[in-house]
């Protein structure tokens, strides 16, 4: 991979006209073989790109809608929700599957059909690769101890939230934090004990993404219709702190244990902000940011951009776009599969 190859352009914006010390690591982290997934919701396929290049490898098609994905610890399934509308805002029974993506092969491996559990939109997967699926319209947390084979879900649990839309999972499986849109709520539900009664906090209105600290002690919201991120105790719900950051928190993850990332989907932003939750850095993007995937050397991001279609490569310690790629229809999650 050259140098002019990162710096391709990430929309119709102008790039710095070199790279800092700082980009040009990041450059050698991308380089070789590394492959970004993207779901491509209205392209209704999976995309294999080049990472470096962004050259399309291969497309896998899927029924209508597909959003959120997960991958094994192996690399060897990606698991893939077949929500079957375009938004949450979109009225319809959806779809009631989860897709199984051979990453070896780039091929449809399998579906599991999930009814009557429908609108499949959260994925999560454990540490154990046991695979976790949130049906929105049935606010039931599902559970596939091994995916791989599975033919149905093996064990399901309340939520006890409205319109459940994603979760964030701890690393064991043993907890999971659903959000519902509608009852503005966060749910903390045990998957694998139904008998435990999920606890239930409002973190503000419109709670999408969620994100756990590294220690798993602190669970950070984004509130959308509040435009504020939260921070909550990750065992009680309470709330520790809270900042109004204005436009539209759509996605918060977790950088190390000092930074998070947050899309704003309103002012077309990426923002670094403090766990305290002081904002550091911003920077301004061509299309609408989606959903980030974050290279395992911890030094870049790529962002998935609607209305543009497209990849931003972003060098996180300058938070700068460093390149990009032209995607399918609406790309939203992706995961990297680096080359090492």
């Amino acid at each position: 991979m050259t140098r002019r190859s990162v710096i391709k352009a990430a929309g119709a914006g102008t790039l710095a006209s070199g790279l800092s010390p700082s980009a040009v690591g990041a450059a050698r982290a991308a380089e070789a073989d590394d492959v970004l997934v993207v779901v491509e919701k209205s392209g209704h396929a999976v995309g294999f790109y080049d990472a470096a290049s962004g050259r399309r490898l291969k497309t896998v098609g899927l029924p209508d809608y597909p959003h959120e994905m997960v991958v094994d610890s192996h690399r060897r399934f990606a698991y893939v929700g077949h929500y079957g509308v375009r938004m949450s805002s979109t009225v319809g029974e959806g779809g009631a599957a989860v897709f199984v993506i051979d990453l070896v092969e780039r091929s449809l491996a399998r579906t599991i059909d999930t009814r009557p559990f429908n609108r499949i939109h959260g994925m999560g997967i454990d540490r154990h690769d046991r695979l976790y699926a949130l049906s929105e319209e049935k606010a039931i947390l599902l559970g596939f101890d091994t995916p791989s084979t599975d033919q149905a879900p093996t064990r399901a649990v309340p939520t006890h939230g409205v319109k459940t839309h994603l979760f964030t999972l701890s690393r064991d499986g043993e907890r999971a934090y659903v959000t519902g849109l509608l009852s503005h709520t966060v749910s903390l539900v045990r998957p694998h004990d139904a008998s435990v009664p999920p606890l239930l906090a409002t973190p503000g209105q419109l709670p999408e993404s969620s994100c756990l600290s590294r220690d798993e002690k602190t669970l950070f919201v984004g509130a959308r219709k509040s435009s504020s991120l939260v921070a909550l105790d990750a065992r009680t719900l309470k709330t520790r702190r809270s900042r109004k950051i204005g436009g539209d928190p759509l996605r918060v993850y977790t950088l190390d244990d000092e930074r998070l990332l947050a899309t704003d989907i309103a002012a077309n932003t990426l923002t670094v902000y403090s766990t305290d939750l002081r904002p550091l850095r911003s920077l301004q993007l061509d299309g609408t940011p989606s959903a980030v995937s974050l290279h395992p050397g911890g030094t870049l991001a790529y962002v998935s951009q609607l209305g543009t279609n497209r990849i931003a490569v972003v060098d996180l310690d300058r938070l700068t776009v460093v390149g990009g790629f032209a995607t399918g229809l609406e790309p939203d999650s992706s995961v990297l599969l680096p080359a090492s």
